[in-house]
């Protein structure tokens, strides 16, 4: 299953981890995502969407939510 928002596109980053002597290794950015369910206002049909947290404001923000 990919780790991706449906509504603003975020996916998984890559960058380092850096211990206390500064040595990089590499390591994962996984975005803050939730399945919410929202409903299509044209055709009610109830739509199980995988949402980050930015993309949850920007449909509150809509007023899909």
């Amino acid at each position: 299953m990919s780790r991706i928002c449906e509504i603003t596109g975020k996916r998984t980053g890559i960058g380092n981890k850096r211990s206390h002597s500064m040595r990089a290794t590499k390591r994962k950015f996984y975005p803050n995502l939730f399945y919410k369910n929202v409903k299509d206002p044209v055709t009610g049909i109830v739509y199980r969407i995988k949402v980050s947290a930015k993309g949850l404001k920007t449909l509150r923000k809509k007023g899909i939510i």
